[in-house]
């Protein structure tokens, strides 16, 4: 199994879930995710990367 890597920055957080935009490719495309898969520090303007089923700031 092949895991690949992805960059995101949360655009923005609205309740229970964060806006993620992708920052490795051009993308206008908006992903929503749960909260409870990211790390609990995160803010506005956070990078995170995306590896192996994870989310971690960088």
């Amino acid at each position: 199994m092949v895991f690949e890597t992805w960059f995101y920055e949360v655009i923005s957080i609205d309740g229970d879930y964060a806006n993620l935009k992708r920052t490795d490719e051009e993308s206008d495309e908006i992903k929503m995710v749960a909260r409870a898969l990211l790390p609990p520090e995160i803010c506005e303007g956070s990078k995170l990367k995306y590896e192996m089923l994870q989310y971690e700031i960088i």
